[in-house]
């Protein structure tokens, strides 16, 4: 059965569509990861706390303060000690705050960790803004090397007026360190 040249056309544009709908999909498959990030450090979405390097923290709210709980772990596949110096600090919302935590590498060879973190409840993700953190880059411990690392922050102004924050009287800044994969070498 022969076919129409109008019926051929209509299956090469159909072809045609479907390649690339399919290229659509793969480059938003790719693309999530990033947006989703993207959209979570914009917005607090879930939990994902404001990052704005060396901003000015805009002053304290007179009256509300709120306590900000300090969370540390390590992946078991990384050989370090990892503890905030202070477990709970009491803090003006709107002033700025400096907190300490100390990592120690345990093993006998160098370890390059980085730190991925979130903040609880998530509706106070939006309203916790670091300034400066540990969690920004990578972090290289000589063996048994113990290091002090600051985190600055302060919960923005907003989270007074936030009725859906009104209840909260805690919040946790959470911290987990995971090794850096080593780059493969060619043989």
């Amino acid at each position: 059965m022969a076919s129409s040249p109008q019926l051929d056309r209509a299956k090469k544009r159909t072809g045609l569509l479907m390649v690339l709908v399919v290229a659509a999909m793969v480059a938003l498959g790719f693309a999530s990861v990033p947006l989703y990030r993207m959209f979570c450090q914009a917005t607090g979405w879930n939990g994902t706390v404001q990052e704005r390097l060396n901003a000015v923290a805009p002053g304290p709210v007179v009256g509300r303060f709120v306590n900000v709980r300090f969370d540390a772990n390590v992946s078991p596949s990384l050989p370090w000690g990892f503890e905030p110096d202070r477990r709970v600090t009491h803090v003006a919302v709107g002033a700025r705050q400096m907190a300490f935590f100390t990592a120690v590498n345990n093993s006998d060879h160098p370890i390059t960790g980085t730190a991925a973190f979130n903040v609880t409840p998530p509706q106070a993700g939006q309203y916790f803004v670091k300034i400066q953190c540990f969690c920004f880059t990578e972090q290289t411990l000589q063996p048994h090397e113990r290091v002090r690392m600051p985190v600055v922050f302060y919960v923005d102004p907003g989270f007074a007026k936030d009725p859906d924050a009104n209840d909260i009287s805690e919040i946790t800044l959470s911290y987990t360190f995971y090794p850096v994969a080593k780059p493969k070498t060619a043989s």
